[in-house]
């Protein structure tokens, strides 16, 4: 009663919600009759409270709400699991939650990503309680008791139609096909799931409740061999709704397989089945809703038939099957007619009827007549009735029904054969998929049967719910007592037991006039009184009611006793029977057998139909009789239960609705399993979690070593009543409600932590706050009180000098006034004074203008008086002087008449002489000046006049010629006349053309005009692309470093890619080496058996005679020799090829030989020139040795032809006659002529090798006194003389006259000569490698120069394409062709090349010659290349003749010992020199196996790798190859190398699982690898070496190709470590980084439910995070002892973490309890750890910081704030590592430990998806934990002397000798 209190939460009952959340507010007390709540919506209730025992039930605690197990939770009751369910699915997106035992899965309408491959890898392995629910779990904890315990199991998935039934069963299998591998075939899971369609198709319909609906039910038995493997499978099918083919509700569907015919009826091998569209059958329309949205039903059939295929079953009985159900469609068309109340009629001419005979293969007439009539037999008589149409219908259905079930039936069957397996079944896994409990408005016998079906599994759950419990209980020995439970046995016993409903119902099936009626009646009359659970209704006399577990359910009793009896018309089934298709004849095979052992049994006269009625057995026996079988079955399994929820009926996504689910919780058992489980202890804690979670409840006293003691003292101290708990041997039981009593504690004592702890910083915050205050108050008032007697000194002496001031200023401002006074008494003065002074000048002033003013007035007024006198005067005077001059004119005319008139004007002409006179001198002047003028003038004339002159003596000169010419003017005139003509033609011509012309100019100016128009667009445009091109010039080099790094990406992916390929290419070849194995020893049996047959030789392939060696060398490593067969072959065929092979292989080295002689004659020709000029000594004998060596050539060609002969002998394909056989005379005579060609060419070699060293004696001597000889002693008194030579020796050797002794010296002087010539090749090649360097880099710019000219090509018009594409074309082959090219090798070519592209765009031509200039020279500098080449070969060849040499000398020195000399001799000490290696070991020819069984088969790495040079194995083989290389032994080398292989391979094959031998033969494989590239002469590898290497390397074999192979064996080892490396770390990884809590503190573990982690059983060893660093430190130490490189050494480390982040992140994906605020901050706690290991060893720089990344953000994802859309944008910055489906996971599975948490809302995850979604990532959830990262062996010359590796004893390789 203390727990209702104020605030406490209850749960109160709702007709809609079911039940709403409310908060007490006041403590509820004993004797009160009402509570006071409050809803969550802030409405308040008053609850009636009748008793103590009638309280609301509590609410769980907030931290316990969203569990994964229901039994966590405190407080056990239907609200609280209902919330539970609702939270997980509707908030957290979960669907699968555990109660206990069971898996709850809600269907989602949707489809989810948790059922991936990676998810079935993240299950597989690991215990149920370690991950999320998932049906994966299950199926693991079934997989692993059956593996475990040897136990059969059995899961039972229920659940209503469209809870996910069928997907869970189907989901549940795909894991058991994924996790087993098959032994009895490779496609046996493909065909288990194959199997899954087939039934969906023929089973399964589209119902109003789901559109893939189960209407049948089935248990799939998956049987498993001694390894766990799929061997088979085995299906039993209940209660096929067989109705649904002839009637289908609204909104239904018939199965789908009708359907998927209707929409394949266009194909052509469905034409003869006359089908249409699903409209167009009566089978299929009654529904009205044909199609299901989202489904083809096309495709859907496509799967169905190559699932057919997949099961063995043939295309034939396919189509077989195919036609039986298109006659059904046709059928269900079939019209009957009604000719009365009790006759009807089919018309014979029925189109569907006669398609549905013709497609059953049986005649028309006759089955249309047993539609209409049946037969009656009694007694004594048989007679045919007719039937009323209803009949017929319901026959015609009936048969429908009869034939669908038997076809049904035989697909199961057939079904099972398939999948049967020839091996034995050690134990199987059940699935069954069941309906579950129904109850519908109508119910009727399908419903009666289901809901029987359920009692009995029902029953079977509640024993084995309570079995369990008893079980823990004695487990842990706790007393306990009987748990009552529902038992439902009365249910049982009322519908099977005697009398019951079935026995009734069968009872009334035999009477002859049995009905629905009668039956009723029996039951009530009979059942009423003796059984409780049955009971009818009020108002009805034709159903029942019976009490299930689930709710009581009314059945209506119409259609029982029909559907029981199943009967159908026997003359109907007769006329099939006489069916000739074979399909049809067998699905009746069982009637005719059954018929048969009747009519063998003796009868009994006059009792044959009851006989017969009695052996047919009814639906409900034949369904009472399966079920009791199944129930055996279940059992004597193991069950797993999967319970699957209807969330609503509308099929909404993540939609809950409270009351259907409460329905199917009550039906499913799932709230009498919490029932169950509160009624016991629900709650248990083992100690650990009890201590880590409740220890803030104890006192430090009471914190006692002995986690149990110390936890069985607080509960005494906590929990008063004994009952409450028990405690166990490993756990500690709790009643209900009582861990969320003591969350209530831990949270009480927290807040009260919380509270003293706030107290407590509060007050030292506010005494803080205090003293500072305090402190800056007494400062404050120090200062202040040192500023006011400042102040008031200051004040003072202001006072003093205010006294003086005032003084002063008073003084100033008494003689300031006074003379303020007196300047104003003066200014007044003046001011006034001179105001009297402007009064009288102003007066003045005025009478002066008065009087300017009047004298103007006055001079005005008589001015005007005197104009206008003037006037008048000036009119009289005009007036006068007018008449007087006309007087005077009168005189002058009479006077100018006269001659004094005359004299008058001569006196006026003087005047003008005068003037004239004047004018005349100053024209005189003017003259004089022009006459000066002049005579410059003609000065310049005369000069000009000379010229002409001349010009015209020029031009009579002309003028004679011009006479000449004129002779010739007829002739000239009539050529005129001519060009005359011609010239009008022309004329014309031209007017025409001008016309033209000026037509054409004003076309063409109209062109120009549009031209410019465009001109100055595309200039425009232009622009705009110089500026685009710009742009994209600056996208582009974004994009080149884009598409680099993206090229980089690929070249990665693809190097994963090949080495993933070479993974599964190794798997393969193991496999088929274990199928050959396998094979081989059937093989043998067979012989033993059948010892006559025997293998011919010619029955192996030519090719393993070359590998023969080391596959016997394998097959020696196995333990297995096989004896191999003796018998001669008739015809040796590899015998011939190897010949072949032979000579091709002669014909090359003399063909090398050949190649080498011509350049060194060149080379001798050049300096024989030379030396010509200088000394002419040693010419004739020169001359003499060349036409020697040119007749060894001569004899050579000769044995070329021979050669040549013999190869085309051996090799011709056409000839009529067969190859010789060996033996035989042919045969012989080859053999010898290969033998002496083969001798004879051996001698040659050394005739031309003495020839050419004794010419280059005469060479050395000739250049003696030279600088590149001053060297050479060629003193002929060490030369041996012929006498001293034994003349028994081989007449071959050519030793005679010390001709050998030449040949060597002459060796050694040419060595000298070509080492002096390779160093200054090298300087030179050097100086070049340093120019071409810069040379590529200008190319690069240039190149990228010519992309950007193809870009602008690209935009230019159609016009200018074509010739901007041909100077593209021709610039990007000339840069092609320079790429090889030497540029600073030859002066001339510096600056070609930066030029050379402008030269294409100004002269194609000139570009293109200046190409074809480069080309030649590049072919050149290849020529060139080639010499050198051919020099470093010869150097080689020259060294190997030079050990031949020196060998032949010591054999000669050993053979003929110097003759003994007589005379006394002087005694000498002699001193023994140090011997000198050469880095080689000489081993026998079969002595290959032996060194490798004890250098790599029997060797253990761990005593190599600590005490001996690392890469100790790989030196001692590599050693062994240069002996052989040395040797020239190809078939020595072969078989090394590839025994070395297989036997490496065999190694890792047995020792795989070995960490150290991994390693160990990675390091040796890659240090043989490098010494391969070290050792072989190229220069790119020969770099670091040391002169002393140089000379050790390999010189006989180019042996690149092993490269190869030895890289392929090197991943396949990498491969196989980190395989190895991850089973090693994968236990360590999820409890040392997620479960094991490094930093203790308050927040402990939440409560768990029945499905405990298995790291929490107390006394288990905690796995930490050191545990982990230990494994990985013991890893990179053994790397590092066994010398493998740092750069692969850091790939792996990088490898090693990507394995921990992606194991830890997936886990902490798939498991709510693991998100968490603290559980982040360990996270990133342990990743520092892992942080500083790298740091530690110097590895941060491996890229494996990097891979942890993803783990780091998602600790990061738990820590930060999840509230606001800030903070939804800051984990989208922060988590750049994870996907979008990764974080919204973790989001949803974030669970408080504590209550001060608080959870991640739905609208924050939504905003969060909304930012996330335009990321471009994997939808993937999963980190794919097998991902291997591609792997590089970078090549690392080793610094170790071969010469000084020390070979240990303790290898057992004495048989080796050091060269």
């Amino acid at each position: 009663m203390e727990l209702y209190s104020q605030r406490a939460r209850v749960w109160l009952p709702d007709a809609v919600e079911v039940w709403r959340s409310a908060e007490l507010l006041q403590d509820y007390r004993p004797g009160d009759t009402r509570l006071s709540l409050q809803l969550e919506d802030g409405t308040n209730v008053e609850h009636k409270v009748e008793q103590a025992s009638s309280l609301p039930p509590l609410r769980n605690p907030d931290i316990l709400v969203g569990e994964n197990d229901l039994t966590a939770l405190s407080y056990l009751h239907e609200p609280a699991v209902l919330h539970n369910l609702k939270v997980r699915f509707i908030d957290s997106k979960l669907i699968y939650t555990y109660c206990g035992i069971v898996l709850v899965a809600i269907n989602p309408y949707e489809r989810v990503p948790i059922y991936e491959p990676d998810i079935i890898n993240a299950y597989s392995g690991q215990n149920m309680g370690d991950m999320d629910p998932h049906i994966f779990a299950v199926a693991e904890e079934a997989y692993k008791q059956m593996s475990r315990d040897q136990r059969n199991q059995s899961i039972i998935i229920s659940g209503e139609s469209g809870a996910g039934k069928t997907v869970s069963a189907k989901y549940a299998m795909r894991y058991f096909a994924t996790v087993s591998c098959s032994s009895g075939g490779a496609s046996i899971e493909e065909q288990v799931l194959a199997s899954s369609p087939i039934m969906e198709a023929f089973g399964n319909a589209k119902t109003t409740r789901n559109d893939n609906s189960s209407r049948f039910g089935k248990y799939i038995e998956i049987g498993f061999d001694k390894k766990d493997c799929i061997i088979g499978a085995n299906m039993r099918t209940y209660l096929l709704e067989k109705s649904r083919v002839v009637f289908q509700a609204h909104g239904e569907r018939n199965y789908h397989i009708f359907y998927q015919l209707c929409a394949s009826s266009h194909l052509p091998e469905f034409k003869a089945f006359r089908l249409g569209c699903a409209d167009d059958f009566h089978g299929t329309n009654q529904g009205q809703s044909p199609v299901i949205a989202g489904v083809d039903d096309a495709k859907e059939l496509c799967s169905t038939r190559r699932a057919f295929s997949l099961l063995g079953i043939c295309e034939t009985s396919q189509m077989d099957i195919y036609q039986i159900l298109s006659a059904l469609l046709h059928l269900s068309n079939v019209e009957v007619k009604e000719m009365s109340s009790d006759k009807c009629s089919i018309s014979p001419d029925d189109a569907h009827l006669m398609v549905f005979c013709q497609l059953m293969g049986v005649p028309c007439e006759e089955m249309a007549h047993w539609f209409c009539h049946r037969k009656l037999k009694t007694t004594t008589e048989t007679f045919v009735k007719s039937v009323p149409k209803s009949g017929a219908v319901h026959g015609r259905d009936a048969l429908a029904k009869h034939v669908y079930a038997r076809l049904f039936g035989w697909i199961v069957d057939g079904i099972n054969k398939a999948l049967t397996s020839a091996g034995t079944q050690r134990s199987f896994i059940g699935v069954l998929d069941i309906y579950g409990f129904e109850t519908f408005d109508v119910n009727s016998f399908e419903q009666f049967c289901i809901n029987y079906a359920n009692e009995k599994l029902q029953q079977q759950f509640n024993q084995h719910v309570f079995k369990l419990e008893q079980e823990e209980y004695m487990k842990e020995e706790i007393p306990w007592t009987l748990i009552d439970f529902y038992d439902n046995q009365p249910c049982i016993n009322l519908i099977e037991a005697r009398l019951g409903v079935l026995d009734l119902l069968d009872e009334e099936c035999r009477m002859p006039k049995g009905s629905d009626d009668t039956w009723a009646q029996k039951m009530y009359n009979t059942l009423l009184k003796q059984s409780a659970g049955f009971d009818k209704p009020r108002w009805s006399n034709s159903a029942f009611i019976i009490h299930h577990f689930a709710d009581k359910v009314e059945y209506q009793c119409v259609g029982f006793l029909e559907k029981n009896k199943d009967t159908v018309n026997e003359e109907q089934i007769h006329v099939l029977k006489k069916s000739k298709f074979d399909l049809l004849l067998k699905l009746f095979e069982d009637d005719s057998k059954a018929t048969g052992s009747a009519r063998k049994q003796p009868s009994i006269p006059g009792r044959a139909g009851k006989a017969q009625r009695d052996n047919k057995r009814t639906v409900g026996l034949q369904f009472r009789q399966s079920l009791h079988l199944l129930m055996d079955t279940l059992n004597a399994t193991t069950p797993h239960y999967v319970r699957c929820i209807k969330p609503n009926d509308s099929k909404t996504p993540f939609y809950l609705d409270p009351v259907r689910t409460v329905q199917q919780l009550r039906a499913c058992g799932i709230l009498e399993t919490i029932r169950i489980s509160a009624a016991g202890f629900p709650s248990r804690w083992s100690y650990q979690e009890f201590y880590s979670r409740y220890r803030v409840l104890m006192k430090l006293k009471d914190a006692l070593p002995d986690r149990r003691q110390a936890c069985k003292n607080l509960l005494e101290k906590l929990v008063k009543d004994q009952e409450k708990y028990q405690c166990g041997k490993s756990k500690i039981f709790f009643r209900a409600g009582q861990v969320a009593y003591l969350e209530k504690l831990r949270s009480d004592k927290l807040r009260s932590a919380c509270v003293s702890i706030q107290k407590t910083i509060r007050c030292w915050v506010a005494r803080r706050k205090y003293l500072r205050m305090r402190e800056s108050a007494v400062t404050i008032q120090k200062h202040v009180r040192a500023h006011q007697a400042r102040s008031y000194t200051k004040f003072l002496r202001w006072t003093r000098a205010a006294v003086v001031i005032q003084r002063h200023v008073r003084k100033w401002a008494c003689r300031r006034r006074y003379l303020r006074q007196r300047s104003a008494a003066v200014a007044i003065q003046s001011l006034w004074r001179a105001r009297t002074a402007r009064r009288q000048y102003y007066k003045l002033v005025y009478e002066q203008k008065a009087v300017v003013v009047q004298k103007w007035a006055r001079r005005w007024l008589a001015r005007q008086r005197y104009r206008r006198a003037l006037a008048a005067v000036t009119l009289l005077q005009s007036c006068v002087r007018r008449v007087l001059a006309k007087r005077e004119l009168k005189k002058l005319k009479a006077e100018a008449r006269s001659v004094e008139h005359f004299k008058k004007l001569n006196v006026g002409m003087e005047n003008k002489i005068l003037q004239l006179q004047h004018k005349i001198n100053e024209q005189h002047r003017e003259n004089r000046e022009l006459s000066e003028r002049l005579a410059a003038q003609e000065k310049t004339h005369s000069s000009e006049r000379d010229g002409h002159s001349r010009e015209t003596e020029k031009l009579r000169n002309s003028e004679h010629e011009a006479r000449a010419r004129a002779e010739r003017v007829p002739s000239l005139l009539e050529q005129l006349s001519v060009l005359q003509h011609q010239l009008d033609t022309v004329r014309r011509e031209r007017d025409d053309l001008e016309e033209q012309t000026k037509l054409y100019r004003e076309q063409t100016q109209q062109v120009v005009d549009e031209l410019n128009t465009k001109n100055s667009q595309l200039k425009s445009n232009v622009d705009q692309l110089n500026e685009d091109l710009l742009r994209r010039a600056r996208q582009a080099t974004e994009f080149n470093f884009d598409n680099n790094q993206q090229l980089e990406k690929n070249l990665t992916e693809e190097r994963s890619r090949y080495q993933s390929l070479l993974g599964e290419h190794l798997d393969l070849e193991d496999q088929h080496r274990r199928l050959q194995e396998e094979m081989d020893l059937s093989a043998v049996e067979q012989k033993s058996s059948n010892s006559s047959h025997k293998r011919t030789d010619s029955s192996y392939s030519s090719n393993s005679s070359d590998f023969s060696e080391s596959s016997a060398f394998s097959d020696g490593e196995d333990g297995s020799a096989q004896s191999q067969d003796k018998t001669p072959a008739t015809v040796d065929l590899p015998v011939l090829l190897k010949l072949q092979r032979r000579v091709k292989e002669l014909e090359q080295e003399k063909q090398s030989l050949w190649q080498q002689l011509d350049t060194r004659e060149e080379s001798q020709q050049e300096k024989a020139k030379e030396a010509e000029k200088q000394k002419s000594v040693g010419r004739t004998e020169l001359d003499l040795e060349t036409l020697k060596r040119r007749e060894l050539e001569s004899e050579n060609k000769k044995l070329k032809q021979d050669l040549n002969e013999l190869r085309t002998s051996l090799t011709n394909e056409s000839s009529a006659a067969a190859p010789p056989a060996p033996g035989s005379l042919p045969y012989d005579v080859l053999l010898e002529q290969l033998t002496s060609s083969n001798e004879e060419l051996e001698m040659r070699k050394e005739e031309v090798l003495l020839l050419r060293s004794h010419m280059v004696r005469q060479e050395a001597l000739k250049h003696k006194d030279s600088v590149l000889g001053e060297g050479v002693n060629l003193e002929m008194s060490d030369v041996p003389s012929f006498k001293d030579v034994d003349r028994s020796t081989d007449i071959h050797t050519l030793n005679e006259d010390g001709e050998l002794w030449l040949a060597y010296e002459g060796l050694k002087e040419t060595n000298r000569l070509l080492e002096c010539q390779m160093q200054e090749q090298e300087g030179i090649h050097n100086e070049r490698y340093l120019q071409l360097l810069d040379e590529v880099n200008k190319l690069k710019s240039e190149k990228d120069q010519q992309q950007r000219l193809l870009a602008q090509s690209l935009l230019l018009p159609e016009d200018a394409r074509i010739d901007a594409s041909l100077n593209h074309e021709i610039t990007r082959l000339t840069s092609e062709n320079l790429v090889g090219l030497n540029f600073r090798a030859v002066p001339f070519l510096h600056g070609t090349v930066s030029t050379f592209c402008s030269t294409f765009s100004t002269n194609p031509a000139q570009g293109l010659y200046s190409c074809l200039l480069l080309v030649s020279f590049q072919e050149r500098m290849e020529q060139q290349e080639k010499q050198d080449k051919s020099i470093r070969k010869l150097k080689k060849q020259l060294k190997s003749y030079m050990r031949k040499v020196e060998e032949f000398e010591a054999n000669a020195q050993q053979t003929n010992p110097p003759p003994v000399m007589s005379a006394p001799v002087r005694v000498v000490n002699i001193t023994r020199k140090e011997k000198e290696y050469q880095g080689m070991l000489e081993y026998k020819e079969g002595e290959a196996a032996r060194l490798l069984k004890n250098l790599v088969i029997d060797l253990k790495p761990r005593g190599v790798a600590v005490s001996f040079l690392p890469g100790l194995p790989a030196y001692i083989i590599f050693m062994c190859l240069r002996y052989a290389d040395y040797v020239s032994d190809d078939k020595r080398v072969s078989t090394l190398l590839n025994s070395t292989i297989s036997s490496i391979k065999g190694v890792i094959k047995r020792r795989g699982d070995d960490f150290e031998a991994a390693s160990f033969w990675l390091a040796n494989t890659c240090r043989l690898m490098n010494c391969l590239k070290q050792y072989s002469g190229d220069e790119a590898f020969t770099v670091h070496n040391t002169p002393k290497q140089n000379e050790q390397c390999l010189t006989n074999f180019e042996l690149s190709e092993y490269h190869q192979l030895f890289g392929d064996l090197a991943i396949q080892i990498y491969r196989q470590m980190i395989k190895c490396m991850e089973n090693n770390l994968q236990p360590l990884i999820v409890a040392g980084m997620l479960e094991h809590e490094a930093i203790q503190g308050v927040l402990g573990s939440k409560p768990t439910g029945l499905r405990k982690r298995s790291s929490s059983l107390f006394g288990a060893e905690a796995v930490t995070v050191e545990v982990l660093l230990e494994r990985l430190s013991f890893f990179h130490t053994a790397m590092s002892q066994h010398g493998m490189g740092a750069d692969l050494i850091k790939q792996v480390v990088k490898q090693q973490f990507y394995i921990i982040c992606a194991v830890a992140l997936n886990h902490l994906l798939l498991r709510k309890d693991m998100c968490s605020w603290s559980k982040g901050l360990h996270i990133r706690y342990n990743v520092w750890q892992l942080e500083e290991w790298l740091a530690e060893r110097d590895l941060t720089d491996c890229g494996a910081k990097e891979t942890l990344e993803p783990l780091v953000q998602a600790a990061q994802l738990l820590q930060i704030n999840k509230k606001t859309d800030a903070d939804a944008r800051a984990i989208c910055e922060m988590c750049t590592a994870l996907t979008t489906a990764q974080i919204v996971k973790v989001l949803t599975l974030y669970t408080p430990v504590i209550e001060f948490e608080e959870r991640v809302t739905t609208a924050f995850i939504t905003t969060l998806k909304t930012f996330l979604k335009d990321r471009d990532e994997p939808s993937s959830l999963m980190m794919d934990v097998k991902r291997i990262f591609s792997v590089t062996f970078p090549f690392t010359p080793s610094s170790v002397a071969l010469e000084t590796v020390q070979i240990p004893t303790s290898l057992n390789v004495g048989f080796l000798n050091r060269v």
